[in-house]
């Protein structure tokens, strides 16, 4: 799988196993072919129930789930939410366990502590990391040197990986397949409403067909299209904040091979591996959105999923690497190669602390369905857990 739509020959050989049709009934029904659609349909096929996922794009694993930063979070990123610091990074060691072969290599990532328009001063980031337990180190003084100790306060050495994507999709969909899930792409959920043998029915369209499967639970998985099977079933939507994301892949400068950096807390920037290209991905707290709106906006949420990355808007690209040279000055050099573009859809309350609840949403006027959002890799664990208590028990 690849952000320009080729497959390894790993990746063609488990997709040939995907199903065509849907059943006119099942268990669960998951809509989204994301991480967080795949776990959840290999939860609920595991656990006896009967399982189909629909996903509306060719692959899995290609929209929001690619494009982001591969960052599995060790809790650093979060020194104004400790409760989501301590939960990354309990959560960090399980999943590099079980996606090990999903890793990205080895690299010094360096987090460093800007001096002006912080929220947060270097002496306070490492008590932050001492509470949360996060192995947190001075960075080596050649290593600290490279940068402007005008615009840091100091450097520091993390503990925390990347993961490659397109390993990550294999593995995720061999998983899901393996545990039973009818996987269909190119099916897009329509809506729900009450079923005449189940709790609920979906009205599916798949190319020029449109169909219905009837099911005791739907699970919403589809992320910034969170709120389309709802307003088109009529139901309340839930609060969210979308934005248009764009994150810049470039060749990092040669000093910054085998090195990531994230530099905190405020409207700054991060520049770590992107396995999946081969590359690094730059993004930039105040350059990397390009648009802001509110979930009630369904008609703005829906044109900008659809928009081809042709008529995004004029990247900012080198803004963002402008900017991270004040900082780095080897930044300078690195060399943008593409952007990818997609939403990024948050709970309205991160937005003040940039903590990164999950949202298990029980839809109350629809029985069964019930919407999910999770902005971290590793919190899916959390999702499964909450999931299992609703549906399998």
């Amino acid at each position: 799988h690849t952000a320009g739509g080729r497959m390894s020959a790993r990746g063609a050989a488990v997709h040939a196993q995907c199903v065509m049709s849907l059943p006119s009934d099942t268990d669960v029904a998951v809509i989204g072919g994301g991480f967080y659609g795949l776990r959840i349909g290999g939860m609920a096929a595991r656990s006896g129930l009967r399982t189909i996922l629909l996903e509306q794009h060719a692959h899995f694993l290609g929209r929001a789930s690619f494009v982001n930063q591969a960052r599995i979070h060790g809790g650093y990123h979060y020194p104004r939410s400790v409760l989501t610091a301590i939960r990354a990074r309990e959560l960090y060691a399980r999943f590099r366990q079980e996606f090990a072969e999903a890793v990205g290599a080895e690299f010094q990532h360096v987090y460093a502590i800007a001096r002006q328009q912080t929220l947060v001063g270097a002496r306070e980031f490492a008590e932050f990391c001492r509470r949360i337990d996060a192995p947190l180190s001075p960075a080596p003084r050649a290593l600290a040197a490279q940068f402007d100790s005008n615009t840091v306060e100091q450097t520091f050495l993390a503990d925390e990986g990347v993961f490659d994507a397109h390993r990550l999709a294999d593995m995720a969909l061999e998983a899901a397949l393996s545990a039973g899930v009818e996987c269909a792409p190119h099916v897009t959920a329509v809506a729900v409403a009450p079923g005449a043998h189940r709790r609920l029915r979906l009205s599916w369209r798949q190319n020029d067909v449109t169909g219905t499967t009837e099911a005791d639970w739907v699970v919403n998985a589809s992320y910034a299209a969170l709120n389309q099977v709802p307003a088109n079933s009529g139901l309340q939507p839930i609060p969210l904040i979308h934005e248009l994301a764009e994150l810049s892949i470039v060749q990092p400068p040669p000093s910054m091979l085998g090195m990531g950096v994230t530099v905190m807390d405020g409207p700054f920037w991060s520049c770590i591996p992107f396995p999946a290209l081969r590359a690094h991905s730059l993004s930039h707290v105040r350059y990397t959105p390009h648009a802001r709106w509110h979930s009630d906006d369904t008609a703005t949420t829906e044109k900008m999923r659809l928009m081809p990355a042709s008529e995004q808007r004029e990247s900012h690209a080198a803004l963002m690497q402008r900017d991270a040279a004040r900082f780095l000055p080897a930044m300078r050099d690195a060399r943008h190669h593409t952007s990818l573009w997609e939403i990024k859809t948050v709970l309205p309350r991160s937005s003040g602390d940039d903590g990164r609840p999950i949202l298990v949403h029980r839809h109350d006027d629809a029985p069964g369905f019930i919407s999910i959002l999770g902005a971290k890799i590793d919190s899916v664990y959390d999702v499964e857990d909450e999931l299992r208590e609703l549906i399998v028990s």
